[in-house]
């Protein structure tokens, strides 16, 4: 069985009355691309916000690459190896698109930036569009500049949040075979809404429904489960 890259125990993060995440137990395998899935609301980028940093933990534990990573902030996880692009991109719109990640590649520490750069944009198929100013690109192309910008950083783990989200079918084949050859040497972690790719992609996928752990195991394991398909596959 593969190591454990990364394990939560009771993972939890109440705002007021609304549990987001209650008590979750999750483990995420080296080298795997794992899913997370559930309907809306059932607390899913929370809970990836907690493994990331973004929200601190109200209460449970995150071990990473066997070390306790739980109190650290989102900056250190990312010294780590830990890269988290977002829902909703964050990229730095007035700059040039080479710029945007440019910056990710010098955090990274490299002495070959343009080349660690436009290698990073190659792999996305942006390298063409370098020289563009950020915001002018179409939102699915955004969505490839943010994964490119997290690739520059060489992550051990890298956290997609709806990553297809405004891609064109034919870009979606494109990002599939992305994620493919980014593992082993990096494990993918992805929230993703299109079950199509979710069901083609991930080697385990964990369900999430009202901030509980519903279900975890293989695509097939999923597909039969009558608890998922009640709650989230619709029948």
């Amino acid at each position: 069985m593969a190591a454990m890259i990364l394990s939560a125990r009771g993972l939890t993060r109440h705002f007021g009355g609304l549990k987001a995440v209650d008590g979750v137990d999750f483990d995420l395998a080296q080298g795997e691309i794992h899913a997370i899935i559930g309907p809306n609301g059932a607390g899913k980028t929370t809970f990836v916000s907690l493994l990331s940093g973004r929200i601190p933990v109200q209460s449970g534990s995150i071990t990473f690459n066997g070390q306790d990573i739980t109190r650290l902030p989102a900056h250190a996880r990312v010294a780590r190896g830990i890269a988290y692009t977002f829902q909703i991109t964050a990229i730095y719109a007035r700059l040039p698109v080479y710029d945007n990640v440019a910056l990710a590649v010098q955090r990274q520490g490299s002495r070959a930036l343009r080349r660690d750069t436009m290698a990073a944009l190659a792999r996305v198929g942006l390298d063409d569009r370098a020289d563009q100013e950020a915001g002018t690109l179409a939102y699915g192309h955004q969505r490839l500049l943010e994964i490119a910008m997290g690739l520059a950083l060489k992550p051990r783990l890298l956290i997609l949040d709806e990553p297809t989200q405004g891609l064109a079918n034919s870009e979606i084949e494109g990002f599939k075979a992305l994620v493919r050859s980014v593992v082993p040497d990096t494990t993918v972690l992805l929230i993703e809404h299109n079950m199509d790719v979710v069901m083609d992609l991930a080697q385990r996928i964990t369900v999430l429904n009202f901030g509980r752990l519903l279900a975890q195991g293989t695509p097939a394991d999923i597909r039969a489960n009558g608890a998922v398909q009640a709650a989230y596959l619709g029948g």
